[in-house]
């Protein structure tokens, strides 16, 4: 009998290392898999962001504050408040702001 519960505590803790490796090598795994499924999701989201450095003065409501002074410019043009000389200055000004 003494053999018997030998073997069987050998197998056991053959066993039970076997089931550790396993667990382990499995963890390691995972943690390598969502490591690199975090990585493609940031370089996803990377790729479908909005720039957040824009080049000075491509500012969104900068740039709609110069259309609606161009608009203002052109209609004053088309009242014949304005010259085409004095036109052009004021739209170059505007461009170069």
């Amino acid at each position: 009998m003494p053999g018997l519960l030998r073997g069987v505590a050998r197998v056991a803790a053959i066993a039970g290392t076997a089931t550790a490796v396993s667990n382990r090598v499995s963890r390691r795994q995972g943690r390598r898999w969502a490591e690199q499924d975090q990585a493609e999701a940031q370089d996803d989201a990377a790729a479908y962001a909005e720039p957040e450095d824009e080049p000075e003065g491509a500012d969104s409501s900068s740039m709609d504050d110069k259309l609606a002074q161009l608009q203002r410019l052109g209609e004053l043009k088309t009242q014949g408040i304005l010259t085409e000389a004095e036109f052009q200055e004021q739209k170059t000004r505007i461009l170069n702001s």
